[in-house]
């Protein structure tokens, strides 16, 4: 059976070269080198069924998740989605997307505004810790909009990404529970899967996703997904703005026998 990657996006912006970020073009000739090569993308439901050994998928299949929920996302990522048919998770810092609404600023202003002048990621920290998220960050109605297309589907990435190795256990408690909360109340669905902020988190952040509620957590380590994973240490790979890497990725992480001598070789280096 062929192992599934989950891939892991955050900004898609016109800045080639800045942090964490993938250009629309590249962007798009990945959807389209899936779907070309008749790629499955499963739902986070489905991705557990296949961890539980409960079902297969017929060919290859790849999990395409982005994390925090940034406006480019929507701008550029969200139509892209919608036009090829491929379902993609976005892990939400919830704190955000109510700053973000809460300032009701125009959304077709925002988005003009940020296709004439892209903003680079470390403006992007800098307008939020200012309580300025609207103008980088999706608000709740972009949200729902995503959610009711059927191609995104929404996952808790904590209240306002703090380093959840380093809170109390109180605070810890708060982020997690507080944004599940808000994304159940907000999208009328179940929010059962998590990803940790920065990829930090202990023995004790673990327990507290237990018990909050979440059923799988989602990591920054690399690895591929395959039947009797921990759904609690969910890997991931992260991508790179390069449409050549994409598709031999593609090939090796697909493949049991290439991804587990990869990534042993990768873990040497």
């Amino acid at each position: 059976m062929p192992t599934i990657p989950v891939l892991m996006y955050h900004h898609i912006s016109p800045l080639k070269g800045d942090t964490i970020t993938v250009t629309p073009e590249v962007f798009e000739a990945h959807m389209r080198l899936l779907k070309d090569q008749g790629f499955f993308t499963p739902s986070l439901h489905e991705l557990m069924d296949f961890i539980e050994g409960k079902a297969g998928f017929k060919g290859k299949a790849a999990v395409i998740t982005f994390d925090d929920g940034y406006l480019d996302n929507y701008i550029y990522g969200f139509p892209v989605l919608k036009s090829l048919g491929i379902k993609a998770v976005v892990f939400l810092v919830t704190g955000w997307a109510d700053m973000a609404s809460l300032q009701g600023l125009d959304k077709f202003g925002l988005i003009d505004a940020y296709r004439a002048v892209p903003v680079p990621h470390n403006r992007t920290k800098e307008l939020i810790e200012r309580a300025d998220a609207a103008k980088v960050v999706m608000d709740w109605a972009m949200i729902e909009e995503m959610r009711a297309s059927g191609f995104v589907e929404f996952g808790s990435h904590t209240m306002t990404h703090r380093e959840c190795d380093k809170l109390k256990e109180d605070e810890l408690d708060k982020e997690l529970r507080g944004s599940k909360s808000a994304i159940e109340a907000r999208l009328k669905t179940e929010c059962k899967y998590l990803s940790w902020p920065r990829g930090k988190y202990n023995a004790a952040c673990l327990r507290a996703a237990k018990e909050a509620g979440y059923s799988a957590v989602f990591t920054t380590e690399p690895g591929v997904c395959k039947p009797g994973d921990d759904p609690f240490s969910i890997k991931r790979i992260v991508v790179k703005d390069d449409v050549d890497w994409f598709r031999k990725r593609l090939r090796i992480y697909t493949s049991t026998v290439l991804s587990s001598l990869y990534l042993k070789v990768k873990g040497r280096i």
